[in-house]
């Protein structure tokens, strides 16, 4: 009933620049938090990134300074950019989302994840 589909990752080398984004899309009555997290190689999921619906954001230190998450309420949509990107960014990248549905109900929705690989 509600569906988050991500784009955006690739290959980039270190230093570059990459832009995801996740847009939901369902049976929408609200969207609260909406998060990227990441999972790399051999290491256990971490959120990355967190924004509220009211804009407020959080971000792990290790990409604190360098990643940017921003949201569209209107089109549902949650981004993040992605700058002077390390090989230790390198991570399949999963957008997460609470839903309040319509008819009632939380969902804690997820995307499918994306890739995103640093490297020369």
């Amino acid at each position: 009933q509600v569906q988050l589909l991500e784009s955006g990752g690739g290959l980039v080398q270190p230093g570059g620049s990459l832009r995801l984004s996740c847009a939901a899309s369902g049976r929408i009555f609200a969207i609260t938090n909406m998060n990227w997290y990441r999972q790399a190689p051999g290491k256990q999921r971490e959120l990355a990134a967190s924004i509220t619906s009211g804009g407020t954001t959080t971000y792990a230190d290790s990409v604190k300074g360098r990643f940017t998450i921003s949201r569209d309420n209107a089109k549902n949509t949650v981004y993040l950019q992605m700058d002077s990107l390390e090989p230790e960014d390198t991570a399949v990248y999963s957008c997460n989302a609470g839903v309040l549905v319509l008819g009632g109900g939380l969902l804690d929705a997820w995307g499918q994840g994306t890739l995103v690989t640093v490297s020369e």
